[in-house]
Parts: C-alpha cells; sequence; structure tokens
C-alpha cells in the first residue's frame, strides 16, 4: 500500500475533524495541558490501516519492520510499547473516518449478511478474560463459534455501506432495521432473513427485502432479474473472505477490547481503499451478471 497517498487522505479528514473532535471531548472540568504527541493522530491511522494489507500476520512484527525500513516515511516513530498503549485514543477519529471516507453509494441494489469473528477456540471459552460480559457463545452453518458477528451490507460494486457489530447470539434480522436507513431499491438476503414484519418494516420505506423460501413455504413469483441477483448474493461472502484472510479482521491474539476494536475499523477501511474490490458486471444486452474482481 502507498503510505503517501494513505496518508494524505487521512491528514485531510483529520485537519477537518480535529476542531470538531476536540470540543465534544469530555472533561472533569480542570485545566489540562494539551501537548501533541510525537506521532500524530493521522500517522496512527495509516500505520494501523496499511499493516491490515501487509503480508505480517501479528502487529508487532510489522511496527518492527517500519522502525527498521521505513524511518524515513515516519521520522517520529515511538516504541512499540508506546504505540500500542496509544491505540484506544485513535478509536473515534477511525471511526469517523471509516464512516466519512470508506462507505460506498447507494446504487438501489443492496446484499447483506453476517459472520462470525472469533475470539477464542472453543476449548477455552471457560478461562477467557479479554471479552468477558461481552462476547458470547454463537452458531453460523460452519458451527458453533465463541465471539460476536459482524453485519455487513453492501452494493453491487462491492462497496461498504453499512456495517454492525453484535454478540455471537444475536439473531441476524434484529440490527437490520437500523443497518438499513437511507438505503432504498432491493436488498438480497439468505433464509436466515426471512420475517414478514421486516419485509413490512423495510418496504414501508421503500427497500424491498429479498430472500430464498423455505422448503415449508409457499413458493411465489420473482421477477427475472431478482432471481439472478439472488443468485449473486455469493459475492458478499466473498468480500467477507477477503476481509479475514487479506485484511484480517479475525485472530484470536486481542489485548483488550478497544484494541480488537481499532483493529476490526481499519481492516474495514483498508479494504475500502483497496483499488480492486469484488464486483458484479452487468451485460445490458442480454441482462445477466457475473461476479468479478474489477
Amino acid at each position: 500500500m502507498d503510505f503517501t497517498a494513505l496518508f494524505v487522505d487521512v491528514d485531510d479528514f483529520w485537519l477537518n475533524f480535529q476542531n470538531t473532535y476536540h470540543q465534544h471531548l469530555l472533561t472533569d472540568g480542570k485545566r489540562h495541558r494539551h501537548r501533541a504527541a510525537q506521532l500524530s493522530v493521522s500517522e496512527m491511522i495509516t500505520i494501523l490501516i496499511a499493516f491490515q494489507t501487509s503480508n505480517y500476520r501479528t502487529f508487532k512484527h510489522f511496527y518492527l519492520h517500519l522502525l527498521t525500513h521505513h524511518r524515513g516515511d515516519f521520522p517520529q516513530l515511538t516504541s512499540y510499547n508506546r504505540f500500542v498503549q496509544r491505540i484506544g485514543c485513535v478509536t473515534i477519529p477511525l471511526f469517523a473516518y471509516l464512516l466519512s471516507h470508506c462507505r460506498g453509494t447507494v446504487t438501489g441494489i443492496s446484499f447483506i449478511d453476517s459472520t462470525p469473528l472469533k475470539v477464542c477456540s472453543n476449548k477455552r471459552t471457560g478461562r477467557h478474560r479479554v471479552f468477558d460480559g461481552l462476547a458470547t457463545m454463537g452458531k453460523s452453518t460452519m458451527g458453533w463459534f465463541f465471539g460476536f458477528k459482524l453485519h455487513l451490507v453492501i452494493n453491487e460494486c462491492g462497496e461498504l455501506l453499512a456495517f454492525t457489530l453484535t454478540p455471537g447470539n444475536v439473531d441476524d434480522r434484529k440490527p437490520v432495521d437500523a443497518m438499513t436507513t437511507g438505503l432504498w431499491g432491493k436488498l438480497f438476503g439468505d433464509k436466515g432473513y426471512i420475517s414478514q414484519n421486516l419485509f413490512d418494516k423495510l418496504y414501508a420505506h421503500g427497500l424491498k427485502l429479498v430472500t430464498n423460501v423455505r422448503k415449508n413455504m409457499a413458493n411465489k413469483l420473482m421477477d427475472l432479474q431478482e432471481k439472478i441477483l439472488l443468485r449473486k448474493r455469493s459475492l458478499i461472502e466473498t468480500i467477507n473472505d477477503q476481509l479475514k484472510n487479506v485484511c484480517q479482521i479475525e485472530h484470536t491474539q486481542h489485548r483488550s477490547p478497544a484494541n480488537f476494536l481499532v483493529h476490526l475499523m481499519a481492516g474495514l477501511a483498508a479494504y475500502a481503499k483497496q483499488p480492486k474490490k469484488p464486483s458484479l458486471r452487468f451485460d445490458e444486452a442480454t441482462g445477466s451478471s457475473q461476479l468479478s474482481i474489477a
């Protein structure tokens, strides 16, 4: 990843956002000194996002690589331990950057799905303490897991439209209403999203939920385009796979919930900044669609 281009984009955002951010910080009524940190917020966000698409599997090894080979790009690099201590301070700025600079365009065609994020092996759930009271046991098509669920909404271009994080035992249909605010057109999901109440609620806001039917349900006529796009729902599953295996949003070595959130948001931002994303190409002559990396 090009450090310079990424840093320019992040720094432009931070220069416009930092005054608003500091005005809304909670205070204890006492006067405090606001000394400038040795490593700026823009540089920290750039490093965190760049790590997600690097070939390194641990952030420590990536940071030691920066200390050795990229002093020219980051002349004020601190020690690894100091950087880890300060990661929590970029949580809100990184979240704001993700919402303002990494969201795609609403096109009227959207796909929704959830994917499990394991925080430890199932055999260690009784001894796990980092996410005590936060992570829960859940079940996906791949079996039981202990952790969270990441819910995503994307468009046909592979761009992120909305995301939310819930405990692993939350029903996939519960966060849909809040995630789809501002969307219109058609929303394609799997059978886990079948709900007449949810369909009626979304349809009242101009969004049609399209899913396959279960075996015990009466079959209904479906528009040809809806049938074709429903078969292309694997697009969002491809993106989930990239988020886990390329952007590294899932691992079992988190030291704190705050660092977990920063790691997750940096992975989503890294995916959003990829020049090529999984997408659908439409053939206007035949009306068909094809999944591709374009």
